[in-house]
């Protein structure tokens, strides 16, 4: 089991007493009142200081941060995922959509939470190394990880405000010390650069994971990984305040080379290494809160407590809809059915297109979208393709079991894992090189083996030159991180965000009239029987309750096997009978013009080019900033 130390709802409180909190309104940057413990008083021991440390970890959770908004309203839509169904909303199906505006009703709150993180992190940052413990040989190395965490995660909110807002306000002091507290945007590569000093300094302070107790604390793989992350962004594309989407093509490669480095580092450590199971990562590590023994999360947001300020909406908002009842009857031989769902809105949609970019033999697939819906006694009900939903993280994986009334589940957001480190290492070492070294192809390999359940005669033929293992990279790292938070900023750094949205669009319409998938030119083909197609355009499942197949007898299988006819071949003649398995919605088409209807209304139908790459800043936040901030391009 999992020690949940940090989201320990107590220290959390005690955190938030100590600590200065931020104003909801007016000056974003301004601590909001006193500390009710003076400064001197925190930073005199190792405990409170730690105590500090912890709360600034919590401003990851909850609502306004990782626990939905910034995991589940910002990254979409991608060529992955659509979020949800609606537009002119003002609100979340706005800013998934890309139509949003600058009074959007979820930029603000979350915007002055990461800014409440980075404050946090500074007061630890600046107070830290000046404690007279902190040189004390029985207390230096804790106070010094300490150290190293606020570093890190200060770099983690500040990553998260650049790849949402571009240039940001930069502050890198408490605000006390500060003297302005109205200050204007700083050039994100600055930010970036400053970053990754930060963590160097911070790989210097922590420890590796297995050199201390087991819990959801930053260690060193975590801070490595981290600073390769953010050496690809610095040295990625980007929408620029002059209109244009470019990088830095003088020095670009020299953070690609941070990039290998690091990630080598870590691969060398042995310290993390993959799970040979890419569902349990999800299922037993993330849904059951085990540990993991190979420690493949490097990087996670702890949630729990219950509350809003400090859980998570993983699996009731995402994931597939769950306390269903359902019901079936039969007249003149046609089947008619219905569902009721008491709790979970599984919102996000995946898209059809990326089913279909998975290799039928790839068992991340049944991981990443859930092909099914869960009746209140856990048993399963099917779902047409319009209608399927991300599946690592289920309620119906959770343990123990939630209830009908749960509104938040303890599901920790992943922010980085050990196959994204495998995969940094294989995109640098190909750009570095000109193409892929055997070091790279095998780092490739590993990860692509591992999603076939370890088997290498599955993986296909790797490319060997720099611009074909370029896009198998591309669709490798959409086929591991699917609903992860990931794609969309991956497709920005590669300048490829309006290209991959285009032609999804164009997929989309081809899926839904020729009942085919096309290749793309700005990734690796899907699989080449998708493409000649043609595609079912009916699939049967077995529903509960029939004859052979009593309600509660499919609560175990979470996967294709719930099917009876193959999801890529045009399907079987199979005689519908009420003793045997039906078509989804007694005949509703798997691939036709429900497709349409849903994505083709919805999907990305406010992105603009060179425009829509960032969030407009929060009317609030310019009008708190005394005329310093100034609104992105075209809001």
């Amino acid at each position: 089991m999992k020690n949940k130390y940090l989201n320990n709802f107590a220290i959390f409180c005690i955190s938030l007493s100590i600590l200065s909190g931020l104003s909801s309104c007016k000056k974003y940057l301004e601590p909001d009142s006193p500390s009710l413990i003076s400064s001197e008083d925190v930073y005199s021991n190792v405990a409170t200081a730690k105590m500090a440390v912890i709360g600034v970890y919590q401003d990851l959770a909850g609502d306004q941060g990782y626990g939905i908004r910034v995991s589940m309203y910002y990254p979409y839509d991608n060529d992955e995922t659509m979020g949800p169904a609606k537009s002119g909303d003002n609100d979340r199906g706005d800013i998934a959509h890309y139509n949003a505006s600058s009074i959007n009703l979820q930029l603000y709150a979350p915007y002055v939470q990461l800014y409440q993180g980075i404050e946090r992190a500074n007061l630890c940052i600046y107070n830290i190394p000046k404690m007279s413990l902190y040189t004390n040989p029985s207390t230096k190395d804790e106070l010094q990880r300490l150290h190293g965490e606020a570093l890190t995660l200060r770099a983690q909110f500040y990553l998260e405000l650049i790849r949402n807002w571009g240039d940001v306000p930069a502050q890198f002091l408490p605000s006390t010390l500060s003297g302005n507290l109205f200050i204007g945007k700083t050039n994100r590569d600055s930010i970036y650069n400053h970053l990754l000093d930060d963590l160097l300094l911070a790989e210097s302070l922590v420890p590796w994971r297995d050199a201390v107790k087991a819990d959801e604390r930053i260690t060193k793989g975590a801070v490595k990984a981290l600073r390769a992350r953010i050496a690809l962004y610095r040295g990625g594309y980007d929408l620029r305040k002059d209109g244009t989407i470019s990088r830095d093509q003088a020095h670009y490669l020299d953070y690609y080379k941070i990039a290998l480095d690091e990630c080598n580092d870590i691969i060398n450590s042995g310290k993390h290494t993959l799970n040979p199971s890419y569902k349990s990562i999800f299922k037993d590590g993330i849904c059951a809160h085990l540990l993991d023994p190979n420690n493949e999360i490097l990087f996670e947001v702890a949630m729990g407590g219950s509350t809003a300020l400090t859980d998570s909406k993983l699996g009731l908002y995402n994931g597939p809809k769950i306390f269903g009842s359902y019901t079936a009857s039969e007249s003149a031989g046609t089947i008619t059915t219905a569902f009721t769902y008491l709790n979970g809105s599984g919102t996000l949609l995946m898209l059809p297109t990326y089913f279909y970019l998975f290799d039928s033999k790839d068992l991340r697939r049944d991981v990443t979208i859930a092909p099914y819906d869960v009746l209140t006694d856990y048993s399963k009900i099917g779902n047409k393709i319009t209608a399927m939903r991300d599946g690592k993280f289920r309620a119906d994986w959770v343990t123990p079991a939630p209830t009908s009334g749960s509104s938040t589940l303890g599901l920790n957001w992943p922010l980085i894992r050990y196959s994204d480190v495998l995969l940094m290492y294989a995109e640098a070492d190909n750009e570095l090189n000109n193409g892929p070294t055997a070091a790279g192809i095998n780092a490739f390999n590993s990860v692509r083996t591992r999603g076939f359940g370890g088997d290498p005669t599955l993986i296909g033929t790797t490319p060997t030159t720099h611009d074909d293992f370029f896009k198998a990279i591309v669709r490798e790292r959409s086929l591991e991180f699917g609903a992860e938070g990931i794609r969309k900023y991956d497709l920005k750094r590669w300048g490829l965000l309006a290209k991959a949205i285009n032609d999804t669009k164009t997929n989309l319409n081809s899926m839904a009239n020729n009942k085919v998938l096309l290749a793309t030119s700005y990734m690796a083909a899907p699989p080449s029987y998708t493409i000649s197609g043609p595609l079912p355009t009916s699939m049967y499942f077995n529903y509960p309750g029939e004859a052979g197949n009593p309600i509660g007898s499919d609560k175990a299988v979470d996967d294709s096997t719930l099917w009876v006819n193959s999801f890529y071949a045009k399907q079987p003649t199979i005689t519908i009978t009420p003793t045997l398995s039906r078509p989804v919605n007694t005949k509703v088409s798997w691939i036709g013009s429900g497709i349409t209807s849903t994505f083709g209304k919805y999907y990305a139908f406010g992105f603009l080019e060179r425009h829509s790459e960032l969030f407009p800043f929060p009317q609030a936040v310019i009008d708190a900033s005394n005329g310093a901030v100034t609104q992105n391009n075209g809001y």
